[in-house]
């Protein structure tokens, strides 16, 4: 009898254990595993999967679309090499933006799994069939459309493919928790000031990129902020400076980042100097007229991390441009303390940096 009861409980552990795993992406593809992934191939989205995995998700990275990585985010990417020396010598695979991904070398590395973002499954068209071919599943995550349904479906897809389900739901009911106390703050302010927003990338010289609906326009149209680049661009792009001028915002969001070989930039986010970004922001306000502007005249001139955006962490750079324009209902948010409690409780590195800022 304790014989039969032995066989059947092995029986049932072996059928368990080898259970197969069925995910439907973000390009609502069925993904089918025989098992939690152990080797990765990461196309993007580092700090999600790291956030999702957990602890070992470092060691099971076989291969990495390096570019987007070291090359968009440099100073996160030497954060990150410098607990993990091991990431520098993974072999990189190429990128889809510069048109040098390679699935005869992402193949090479030997995955069981290749997570993609949707931009870049969509880059490689029919090519990403050879995946398919060579009977390696890939998973198309998407925090780029910036949408609550798509973060959390990317998190739960991710953390059904690392077998990180549990850790996974906590943090989608973090970011689904976060997003509704913001849009409850948001529903009770009264305000709707003018915004306007600017890719403060080549200095008060040239005009940088503004944007409407996506990215930062996404976001200021869903805080109740009055984008002043709606109507006037499609997605992304200057805006001339009489019509800034004329339009008057009350606000003002320069996104700055790591960029190379970008001097005159607004250094923000990792590695980055909290004087040096006030300096080059005030830089800004000796443009023609801007000491004029009621944003200006006000002090309220906010500097953002532009990678802090299409991530998991987001929700903490949104509840930061909700205090901008709403300064009294967002009054006891404090963002900053908020982001560096995201990287202890769930990354293994510590935030190190300037990320968001009101300028002085």
């Amino acid at each position: 009898m304790k014989l039969a009861l032995s066989t059947c409980l092995a029986t049932l552990l072996s059928t368990a254990a080898w259970a197969e795993i069925t995910i439907t992406d973000l390009r609502d593809r069925t993904v089918t595993l025989d098992a939690p992934a152990e080797r990765v191939l990461l196309g993007f989205y580092y700090e999600d999967y790291l956030a999702v995995a957990g602890e070992g998700a470092v060691d099971k990275i076989v291969g990495l679309s390096r570019g987007p990585w070291a090359d968009w985010r440099p100073k996160q990417w030497q954060a990150y090499t410098q607990t993990f020396p091991q990431l520098a010598d993974l072999p990189d695979v190429g990128d889809t933006e510069s048109s040098t991904f390679s699935i005869e070398a992402a193949l090479a590395t030997d995955p069981d799994l290749v997570i993609l973002a949707g931009w870049q499954y969509d880059a490689l068209g029919e090519s990403a069939q050879q995946f398919d071919t060579a009977g390696v599943p890939v998973l198309v995550l998407d925090y780029n459309a910036q949408t609550l349904e798509a973060h959390l479906a990317s998190t739960r897809a991710l953390g059904l493919a690392m077998g990180a389900e549990d850790r996974a739901e906590a943090l989608a009911t973090l970011y689904a928790d976060m997003t509704a106390d913001t849009a409850a703050r948001v529903e009770a302010s009264t305000e709707s000031p003018k915004v306007y927003v600017e890719l403060a990338q080549k200095g008060p010289d040239e005009i940088g990129n503004s944007y409407a609906g996506g990215m930062w326009g996404g976001v200021i149209d869903r805080l109740k902020g009055r984008n002043i680049a709606n109507g006037q661009i499609e997605n992304w792009g200057p805006l001339s400076p009489e019509y800034v001028l004329a339009e008057a915002p009350e606000v003002i969001l320069l996104s700055g980042s790591e960029w190379l070989n970008r001097p005159a930039a607004v250094p923000m986010g990792f590695g980055a100097d909290k004087a040096l970004a006030q300096t080059r922001i005030d830089a800004y306000k000796t443009r023609p007229g801007w000491s004029d502007l009621p944003a200006v005249q006000d002090g309220k001139i906010y500097g953002i991390y532009h990678g802090g955006s299409r991530t998991l962490s987001d929700f903490a750079y949104f509840r930061f441009l909700g205090k901008a324009l709403h300064p009294a209902t967002f009054a006891d948010v404090d963002p900053q303390a908020e982001l560096e409690q995201f990287y202890a409780d769930w990354l293994p590195i510590t935030l190190d940096g300037n990320f968001v800022m009101q300028a002085e």
